[in-house]
């Protein structure tokens, strides 16, 4: 648990402007209006995000008998004791939950509980501007006084960045020669997922339990009491209340059943776009003065602009420094809206190309292009059950889907033509953003096997991020896919025509990957770089290489012996029936070592890493990469394990010290020799131990950076290099 003094009011409160503090003597002593203290309720009980204010109010009503208790989620208990048994540096604790079931809520009210032994507050500025964000966190722990620490819990609502906040802290608190004496900061990040996953995390699902569903029966007592009919639009709590009653919602909105296609109103079309927007991106939202904006044509024949008339869409401010924002009452609202106007034939692409002309065309906010960006790109992780043997039966596997939630839903609905028309529209308009055309390429080659479109969209998405390695991926998968569909009996050279282009694609994304480690990268708020280090273009190689093997050998034998360089392909272009081949022969020679080569890296990297401690790689990509090693080097991949154990015996007489230059397995190697032999010289085992962190770092750490790394070897009870034993066969 963290110690330290707690902040008051009247500290530090103007110094930190990304960051919403909340003091341990917040609103005390202050004389609330009784207005603004029912307008905050009513406000939050429509759907509006939670301030802090409402739980002050809850907790002065309990305490003084007129209200019941703010409602505790189950994962309430759970959440806390998660946080305070943190005691490193930096950690993190996370909350999964479902959209639209309280989960920003309970984060809130955890951090409420505990705002008098930690220092809490919520991130409310750009997670890209992650020096000036860690600045304030280190000025926020020590209160602007190294000897006034004190642990702060920080909640995120997005996990996008949180690993670079966590470096630059430490960083900042080693440039600051702090030292501590207590966790730093304690990351409590919420993690919106339609499909959620048991996991060792707090999980919150749209489903109460029957001590939950108590809870809010006797709180729905109490506010009919106190708001009588206006009860019928708190569409927020009443969702909750009902378990989350999808005919609640159909009933809610029912007056978007008739919305006719034409002649819609401006407001039922502000209506159909806050619709879109939050039923594929929950917590998104439009600010009041874009809305008003685009209803002054309208309203001023009234002589009125207003959004308080339609009950599904509520208006909240954060607090004073933020402007005030737009959105529907809950996610559920937000998806049945949309399904209900898809019926009546508004469809889906009608209203998202309608929402990027009337809204997008001026000047867009980094927030709403993020929204835009989520809406049309973001792939969720789709959940499928697959069979294992083992004594646990089904798991759960996650995947990604191909295309984000409304490209997919328009596609299902409507055609594969809206889909792309949608994000053609996007691309057009956000011309310096790389992702739509991205997703645009990807969706030609994939669903509608237009390669030469996919291609077109593919450079240009290229053109508008040179240095992604990711963004430029898209080019050389197309050209990938292109020639897995020709036919084995597609001529040899329009093969290598083909070939050519996507081996040089994935080349250059090679090249990229490696110069992105290390850069500094700036970010926009909406182009997000990856920290996975990137070997698809190495990978991608390798697909090519297996595809012309196999089209190539297919027609003609000869050429088996032309790619694993046992002749030349001079000496034989007379078998192989076309001379015109012969421009393809630097192609051809180079293929079996830049096969080795790459096939080496990558049973290394899948050897000695993993995504995570309980995720394994696709098994397709060991898969691959071992039937090209053998159709081009004419035997198995290497068992780097083996390997290291063999070195071990052969060099047991020897001794062995190898330098800098050499790789982290010779370092191991030495130790492994050492380590048995000499019990007792500890000095010479940690300089060993300092070896082998030494080579990792200079050969190895900007590859494995964001995977856990596989432990090799454990240690038994036998003696000398018998103690050892690879983890393959324990």
């Amino acid at each position: 648990m963290a110690s330290g003094l707690a902040l008051s009011t009247a500290e530090i409160r103007d110094s930190l402007s990304l960051l919403d503090v909340l003091y341990a003597n917040q609103f005390e002593g202050e004389s609330l209006d009784p207005e603004v203290v029912e307008q905050t309720e009513e406000t939050f009980y429509r759907g509006a995000p939670p301030k802090w204010l409402n739980f002050h109010i809850s907790e002065q009503a309990e305490s003084d008998g007129t209200g019941t208790a703010f409602i505790k989620r189950d994962g309430y208990d759970r959440l806390r004791q998660q946080i305070q048994k943190k005691r490193k540096g930096i950690s993190t604790v996370k909350l999964f939950h479902q959209p639209g079931c309280g989960g920003t809520t309970l984060a809130m009210q955890v951090l409420w509980d505990l705002r008098k032994t930690f220092r809490c507050a919520v991130l409310t500025g750009s997670t890209s501007d992650i020096t000036n964000v860690a600045t304030e966190v280190v000025h926020l722990f020590t209160a602007g006084s190294r000897r006034n620490q004190n642990t702060v819990l920080l909640l995120l609502n997005d996990e996008h960045n949180r690993e670079n906040l966590q470096d630059s802290i430490m960083e900042m608190m080693a440039e600051q020669k702090i030292v501590t004496t207590m966790p730093v900061v304690i990351f409590l990040t919420c993690v919106r997922k339609d499909a959620v996953l048991q996991s060792d995390h707090v999980v919150l699902r749209k489903v109460l339990s029957d001590t939950e569903k108590q809870k809010f029966n006797e709180k729905k007592e109490e506010l009919s009491r106190r708001y009588k009919d206006r009860c019928g639009q708190f569409h927020g709590f009443n969702i909750m209340q009902s378990n989350f009653s999808q005919a609640y919602v159909e009933q809610a909105c029912t007056v978007f059943s008739t919305v006719q296609r034409s002649n819609k109103s401006l407001k039922t079309q502000l209506a159909t776009f806050l619709s879109l927007l939050n039923a594929y991106v929950p917590g998104s939202y439009l600010l009041e003065s874009q809305c008003l904006d685009f209803l002054k044509h309208e309203d001023s024949q009234h002589g009125h602009r207003s959004l308080e008339d339609n009950h599904l869409i509520i208006t909240f401010q954060h607090d004073a420094r933020s402007e005030k924002k737009v959105c529907m009452a809950h996610p559920m609202i937000a998806q049945c809206c949309t399904e209900l106007m898809g019926d009546a034939g508004v469809t889906r692409s009608d209203t998202a190309r309608n929402f990027l002309n009337r809204l997008c065309r001026d000047e867009v906010s980094q927030c709403l292009q993020g929204f835009i960006k989520d809406m049309l790109t973001k792939r969720e992780m789709k959940v499928e059950k697959y069979t294992i043997k083992r004594i646990n039966g089904d798991e759960n596997k996650e995947d990604q889907e191909r295309f984000s939630r409304l490209i997919l839903d328009i596609q299902r609905k409507e055609g594969k033509g809206y889909s792309a028309s949608v994000l053609k529209l996007a691309s057009t308009i956000f011309v310096q953003n790389a992702f739509f055309p991205q997703a645009l390429a990807r969706f030609y080659y994939i669903e509608m096997k237009d390669y030469n479109k996919a291609e077109r969209w593919a450079i240009e998405a290229k053109k508008r991020a040179p240095q992604n390695s990711f963004v430029a991926d898209t080019l050389g998968q197309v050209y990938k896919n292109q020639l897995m569909t020709k036919e084995f009996s597609t001529k040899p050279r329009e093969i290598l025509q083909l070939a050519t282009k996507a081996i040089e694609a994935f080349k250059d994304e090679e090249r990229l990957a490696e110069n992105e480690y290390g850069a500094d990268m700036a970010e926009d708020g909406i182009t997000r770089v990856s920290h996975i280090f990137n070997t698809r273009g190495q990978f991608g190689y390798l697909q090519v290489c297996n595809l012309i093997y196999d089209r190539l050998v297919e027609q003609n034998k000869t050429w088996k012996r032309v790619l694993t360089n046992n002749v030349s392909m001079g000496s034989v272009l007379g078998s192989l029936g076309d001379n015109k081949l012969y421009r393809f022969n630097h192609l051809i020679s180079s293929l079996r070592d830049e096969v080795e080569k790459k096939c080496n890296f990558l049973n290394a990297y899948l050897t000695f890493s993993k995504p995570g401690m309980q995720k394994d790689d696709p098994s397709y990509i060991q898969r691959d990469v071992s039937s090209c090693y053998l159709k081009y080097a004419k035997r198995p991949l290497p068992d780097l394990i083996s390997d290291i154990m063999d070195k071990c015996e052969d060099n047991v007489e020897e001794n062995m010290s190898p330098s800098d230059e050499d790789p982290p397995e010779s370092h191991i190697v030495a130790l492994f020799k050492k380590w048995p032999e000499d019990k007792n010289s500890s000095h010479d085992l940690m300089l060993l131990i300092q070896n082998i962190n030494h080579s990792y770092v200079h050969a190895c750490a900007k590859y494995f950076q964001s995977r856990f790394l596989r432990p090799l070897f454990y240690l038994g009870k036998d003696e000398a290099l018998s103690r050892i034993a690879p983890t393959s066969v324990t």
